[in-house]
């Protein structure tokens, strides 16, 4: 029991290292001279670089918030878990925890759909897409699958 208890927590900490990586980092689309995510839009020009503020339209806030949702979401989850894994009787489960990181992936889920859908009316066909982009889908099947795992599991003595 331990061990799947360890498991689950690597699970879920793997993920949320993954959504504050993809939320923070400025590589959601990459082209040969520059680059954009969520907050700015950087380029390099004859060995300078620059950075713009990002667009400004409501797509890109609403996936800000949708990523930044994801993230305060899967804090609680993991803060929900500790506190039932002490507090919560003999065989109950951990339903709060679980709907937490659940409503957690499918924010993510949500910003980078909308992100995927809305980024070709700015980004050039050239541009491709960076690895914080890359991450955010991965951690979403990561949360949806400790949020599964957590309604599942039934804390044992």
């Amino acid at each position: 029991m331990l061990l799947l208890l360890l498991g689950i927590v690597l699970l879920h900490i793997a993920a949320l290292v993954l959504l504050f990586v993809s939320t923070i980092v400025s590589t959601w689309v990459e082209t040969s001279g520059s680059s954009a995510d969520l907050w700015l839009n950087c380029s390099t020009t004859n060995g300078g670089s620059h950075c713009d503020p990002a667009n400004t339209s409501e797509w890109i806030q609403a996936v800000q918030a949708t990523m930044i949702l994801s993230v305060v979401f899967s804090v609680i989850s993991l803060f929900l878990f500790f506190c039932q894994l002490f507090t919560l009787q003999k065989g109950g489960r951990f339903f709060l925890t679980g709907i937490f990181q659940i409503l957690a992936s499918l924010f993510v889920m949500s910003g980078a759909t909308i992100y995927t859908v809305k980024n070709a009316d700015w980004v050039p066909e050239s541009a491709s897409y960076g690895y914080a982009y890359i991450l955010a889908w991965v951690a979403f099947p990561l949360a949806l699958i400790s949020g599964c795992i957590y309604v599942i599991l039934r804390k044992r003595e």
